[in-house]
């Protein structure tokens, strides 16, 4: 059975991310000496992300989503339909 309180924090999927007012709002609360506690019960936030967020502060000094390294992804068709026609035209 939920309560009230764990109505209104929503599971966060993996591919979500937190907007930009909601990171600085977390990095606010930390720097005025509230605890990882008091921010996730106020903020509705998982504890997890929070202490996350507070983390990447520290380290890098930004709360920006830096670029993943990896295989980038596939052209969309159009993408590859463009690639062609400069192809034929630079023969």
């Amino acid at each position: 059975m939920q309560t009230a309180s764990t109505n209104n924090c929503k599971r966060m999927g993996r591919s979500q991310e937190l907007s930009e007012f909601k990171c600085g709002t977390v990095i606010g609360c930390h720097l005025c000496n509230k605890s990882i506690r008091e921010i996730y019960l106020l903020l509705h936030i998982p504890r997890s992300v929070v202490s996350g967020i507070i983390t990447k502060w520290k380290q890098l000094g930004t709360t920006e989503t830096q670029p993943r390294s990896g295989r980038p992804r596939k052209m969309t068709e159009q993408g590859q339909y463009m690639l062609k026609r400069t192809v034929r035209r630079s023969r």
